[in-house]
């Protein structure tokens, strides 16, 4: 598999609510806020299976880790539509984490 990249993450975004475009909600700035609370909806669904199963068992149980990982592509997924209902890019993305990332690297 090809690096995966957050203009990969929008592009597959992009292409599942061009699909669904009738069915689900428009992605607009509007709806920016729905598609946060569904994110954060998804955060905890990771938070629970970790909670409930311990850390240890989200590590070495390979099903236990397979819902673990497909938890967090929800979240992603979630990510990746608010980044379109936003108009945010993967280079603004990419730009505010990496000040983010310096500022924390040289904090203390």
């Amino acid at each position: 598999m090809d690096d995966f990249s957050i203009n990969r993450i929008l592009s597959m975004q992009k292409e599942l609510q061009e699909k669904y475009k009738d069915r689900w909600e428009p992605v607009s700035p509007e709806t920016g806020k729905n598609k946060l609370l569904w994110m954060i909806g998804e955060v905890g669904e990771v938070i629970d299976i970790i909670k409930k199963n311990g850390h240890e068992r989200a590590v070495c149980d390979s099903e236990l880790r397979k819902h673990l990982v497909e938890e967090m592509a929800d979240v992603l997924m979630y990510f990746g539509d608010v980044m379109l209902c936003y108009g945010i890019t993967a280079e603004e993305i990419e730009r505010g984490y990496t000040e983010k990332f310096e500022r924390n690297l040289n904090r203390w």
